[in-house]
């Protein structure tokens, strides 16, 4: 209150030395503003044209820099004349420009200054959802009077002021103190405005900063909504060193359920969890304060569908002795999930157990091209579970010849013999592929582990290679390079280094 009256003189003595006063630049934008502002006008006979346009100017620079619309700031409009009369209601106008354009065009309508009148129509007619106002957003009343009333303004006040609007009060005239004070939300000093018609400029910015301070977005918000949790947030109204918060919520269809959280002051969020899907709850944020009430915030939130999971299973990196297995999607409210796999048919089953948090896991130690059931079953914090069943085969054997080895069995002739591959070998291909004559390519059955290769020239080097077949693919062959020694030599060959 110093600081605003030491303003007021300060302008008023270059007024009286006839010092020109800088025009003010326009105000910056204001963000992060949300509330419903309604202008009680007077607009009744004890009013002048003359007043009446400048508090017109008033309002609209009052105004100026806000930004309008239903996420926004609300603006309304009543005249207080022999009966309350409605100027435009609170979703009317959306914009800055359209508010501004409906206050410039705004007429007196002259008559009796029944101000409690227009109070109670206020309350009953304005503060409701049929003319826009919204339930959970801070709501200011201001008052511009001349000071003169001719009906009582004391109860209607209070009501207004019990649900939660918070009055401010510019007197252009000779008011009553006592009685403009007890009107004016507390304290006074901070909501109640003594000025002439003619300076009301002065106090525009005090009054916009006070009004700010209470539609500055203070809202109570959730966030990442699931089937079992929600996030609360809230901008900072505490801190530490002032206060906590009390968080209360309970479901909607059973408010004795009612269960509590206490936040510090500093914090301006929490997590509230372990809440049944499909399911509203009422919440309530009580700031806990000795340094000036502040009203509780409430708040309804409804939890998301609970998610069912599995509900797809990817079967992906198959191999002859093991495959991945993922699944989706993995919602907060699971705890742990069961995978249990057995081969088809048979009755044995293996289980694997998975954190809540993981997706994926790999199955091995399996067999070799066998089909197998694989079931996902998801644990719940509520005791519930859900599965998911789907089929998944191991590939064949993918191994090589081992040990590949040569004998000499006659003129220009070998045996080739090797020791079996992994698996469930159909047969293996044997090829020569001779530096003199034509190359060969022999097949033998499974259980077969050796051939006789004929027709290999004396002093030539041949590639030799043995390879499993499978049913449905091929494994991976093993060939060396083996020398023919000429007839004059010593009899028999030499297996150069692997090739």
């Amino acid at each position: 209150m110093i600081a605003r009256l030491a303003l007021y003189l300060h302008v008023f003595h270059q007024i009286a030395l006839g010092q020109h006063i800088p025009a003010a630049d326009p105000p910056p934008f204001i963000p992060d503003c949300e509330g419903d502002i309604l202008f009680l006008l007077d607009s009744s006979g004890s009013v002048s044209y003359y007043e009446f346009a400048n508090v017109k100017g008033f309002i609209g620079e009052l105004l100026q820099p806000f930004t309008f619309g239903p996420n926004d700031v609300q603006a309304s409009m009543i005249h207080i004349s022999t009966t309350p009369i409605l100027e435009f209601p609170f979703n009317q106008h959306t914009s800055s420009h359209a508010v501004q354009q409906a206050i410039q065009d705004t007429k007196q309508y002259m008559g009796d200054t029944n101000t409690g009148q227009a109070l109670s129509f206020a309350k009953e007619k304005l503060f409701t959802e049929q003319a826009g106002a919204r339930a959970n957003v801070p709501k200011v009343l201001l008052w511009v009077t001349d000071g003169i009333s001719t009906d009582d303004i004391a109860e209607p006040m209070k009501l207004l002021k019990d649900m939660g609007v918070t009055v401010f009060v510019v007197s252009t005239g000779r008011g009553n103190y006592r009685e403009l004070s007890a009107a004016a939300s507390q304290p006074p000093e901070d909501h109640l405005y003594f000025v002439d018609v003619d300076d009301l400029p002065i106090i525009t910015k005090d009054l916009r900063d006070s009004i700010i301070e209470v539609i500055r977005a203070k809202r109570l918000k959730a966030q990442d909504i699931t089937s079992s949790s929600f996030r609360l947030t809230w901008p900072q109204l505490l801190s530490a060193s002032t206060g906590h918060y009390v968080v209360e919520y309970a479901p909607v269809s059973d408010t004795s359920r009612k269960l509590r959280k206490s936040v510090t002051g500093d914090q301006t969020g929490v997590i509230v969890s372990n809440l049944a899907p499909e399911t509203t709850y009422e919440v309530t944020l009580i700031p806990e304060t000795n340094v000036h009430y502040m009203h509780p915030q409430t708040i309804r939130v409804t939890t998301l569908e609970e998610a069912i999971s599995p509900a797809q299973i990817l079967i992906s990196d198959s191999r002859a002795h093991s495959f991945q297995v993922s699944w989706s999607p993995t919602p907060d409210n699971v705890v742990g999930y069961h995978v249990l796999y057995g081969p088809l048919p048979g009755n044995s089953v293996e289980l694997l157990e998975v954190e809540g948090n993981q997706n994926s896991t790999t199955v091995d130690h399996l067999m070799p091209n066998t089909t197998y059931l694989v079931t996902v079953a998801a644990r719940y914090k509520s005791g519930k579970e859900k599965a998911l069943s789907a089929k998944a085969c191991t590939q064949e054997e993918n191994s090589k010849v081992r040990h590949l080895r040569f004998e000499d069995v006659g003129p220009n002739s070998l045996k080739a013999s090797w020791d079996a591959a992994d698996g469930n070998v159909l047969g293996y291909q044997v090829r020569c592929r001779r530096q003199a004559g034509s190359s060969s390519l022999l097949s033998v059955p499974g259980q077969v582990h050796n051939v006789v290769l004929k027709d290999l020239a004396a002093g030539t080097s041949n590639k030799i290679c043995v390879k499993p077949m499978y049913r449905s693919t091929a494994g991976r062959r093993l060939c060396r390079m083996v020398h023919i020694e000429a007839a004059s030599t010593t009899k028999g060959y030499e297996i150069p280094p692997p090739a």
